[in-house]
């Protein structure tokens, strides 16, 4: 199965806190926290379009103004969400500049706040380049079982957890992947193109089985163009699994409310992010921080029944001893695995 996400840590296990999310054959992107960008190519930064930022600490928010000066005068639209507090920190950080010449660019750039409260409310603001980003309110919405985004083919989750302050988790849902069978095409003389993602979206839509689908392709002996019914296209070329999952856990305390939070939010993810600051000989530092250690996090991430878990975060006072890290985080995430040493 092609995974529909492909994700990358722009600063490695040790650096700020940023998770790019890329998406297979679009020209998108999210992020999950907002740490230093300087390492991420301006290409794929125009590429998001939606940020969730666990809380406003420095090293989890600071590449907002990356991102602010890549894309101004470039037309974009871009959303954020973040925690209680967020539209306001959102408006003093774009008003710490000055906008006199900002007029000048043709394209506009709009940036859209979402804060989201314990209780599911979201306080809504935008802001647009064309007006040096006063801020209008917009009419505050609530989220159902924490999703933030739901689009035709994914959802966005968060969660709250208490670091001394709000902070956010996130889970990115692939509500159904569909793998298009390549060897079936061949057999039906059917090419690969624009018209598998038509198809794909009309099958998540639910669309009746008797509307047509228009395929359409050019070859060397010209333009040629089909029409099949969905139904029979759903059946012969396309396969439906369950789709890719992702979690990300940052800065959290260690205490049953967040334990149960996060095992529910990560439940049977793919890929599961989670901070791993301290060695579990630094649990006491790890408790005043509000941190998780790494055995904590390898338990959560199995008890969560994840596939895959990819510690990060780490502290710099471990400098040196990621693979320690890393040996503690899997010792307790495959401590009840078939086959484990007790």
């Amino acid at each position: 199965m092609k995974p529909l996400f492909h994700t990358h840590l722009v600063n490695g296990t040790r650096g700020d806190p940023a998770l790019f999310i890329d998406f297979q054959f679009r020209r998108r992107a999210l992020m999950f926290d907002l740490g230093e960008l300087s390492a991420l190519e301006p290409r794929r930064v125009l590429r998001v379009s939606d940020v969730f930022v666990s809380h406003a600490h420095m090293d989890h928010f600071m590449g907002f103004d990356r991102l602010l000066r890549l894309m101004i005068g470039r037309g974009k639209c871009l959303r954020l969400f973040g925690p209680p507090g967020f539209v306001d920190r959102v408006d003093h950080r774009v008003h710490g500049y000055s906008w006199n010449l900002v007029r000048n660019y043709a394209s506009e750039l709009i940036i859209e706040v979402n804060e989201v409260e314990a209780n599911g409310a979201i306080r809504r603001s935008r802001a647009r380049s064309g007006t040096g980003f006063a801020r209008e309110v917009l009419p505050s919405t609530h989220c159902r079982g924490g999703v933030l985004l739901d689009e035709e083919d994914f959802r966005v989750r968060a969660v709250h957890l208490d670091h001394r302050i709000p902070c956010l988790a996130f889970a990115l849902e692939e509500k159904t992947h569909l793998n298009v069978w390549k060897t079936r095409l061949d057999a039906m003389n059917l090419p690969t193109g624009p018209w598998l993602n038509r198809l794909k979206a009309l099958i998540r839509r639910n669309v009746d089985d008797d509307t047509p689908v228009e395929i359409a392709w050019r070859d060397g002996q010209g333009e040629h163009r089909l029409v099949r019914p969905l139904g029979m296209l759903r059946k012969e070329v396309v396969r439906e699994v369950p789709g890719q999952k992702i979690a990300y856990v940052v800065d959290a305390a260690y205490h049953e409310s967040n334990r149960h939070a996060i095992v529910r939010l990560a439940a049977e993810a793919d890929l599961f992010y989670v901070e791993a600051p301290f060695l579990d000989e630094a649990a006491e530092r790890a408790a005043m921080t509000a941190h998780l250690t790494a055995g904590q996090a390898g338990r959560l991430a199995r008890e969560a029944g994840v596939k895959r878990v990819i510690p990060f975060h780490f502290s710099a006072r471990h400098t040196g001893q990621d693979a320690r890290i890393e040996a503690q985080v899997m010792a307790a995430f495959n401590q009840d695995a078939p086959g484990a040493v007790p």
